[in-house]
Parts: structure tokens; sequence; C-alpha cells
């Protein structure tokens, strides 16, 4: 029986390094975003990406911490999604 305690998605998410990109590789429509009622990518991101702000009503997109596993590009058809520029973007430690 193995009794080790699994680890937690923030604990995994500590161990990503980066090669952030001055250009954002995500481009959400903003205006379609205004009108999403489900706003899927706040929830379906695991690293957090999006943020819906209500106060500006605007979507927010940290996209320095992306993972790029593309959940977003298919659960939302309003995020124009590529990888980053050769060299930059997530960088895994573990396989």
């Amino acid at each position: 029986m193995n009794d080790k305690i699994p680890e937690k998605i923030e604990d995994k998410l500590f161990s990503i390094k980066y090669k952030t990109d001055a250009h954002c590789h995500l481009r959400p429509d903003q205006s379609k975003c205004l009108q999403c009622l489900e706003k899927t990518c706040t929830i379906i991101c695991p690293a957090n990406v999006y943020c819906y702000n209500e106060t500006e009503k605007k979507l927010v997109v940290s996209y320095e911490k992306c993972l790029e596993c593309g959940a977003c590009r298919i659960a939302c058809k309003h995020i124009q999604w590529e990888y980053p520029k050769s060299g930059k973007g997530v960088q895994f430690k573990k396989g």
C-alpha cells in the first residue's frame, strides 16, 4: 500500500520555469468576452491565466504563467491562441 500524499497542483506549478515573452500569445476577443456568460476560460485553465475583472468589464490575461496546454482554445472559440516565440514560454523541469 502506498501511503504517499499526492502533490497539490500548486506544488507542481511551482516547479515550472518560464522564459517570458514581451508579447502575449493569447488574444481574447474582449467584445465577445463581455457577452460570454460562462467565462469558461476562467474555470478551465489549470494555471489560472484568465480572470474576469467585473469593475473594468474586461478579461485579464496573465500569459506569463501559461502552461501552453491549449485547454482554453478548446473550451473557448473567442481566444486566439498560438505558441510563444521560439525559446519563450513554459519550460518543464520534470517529464
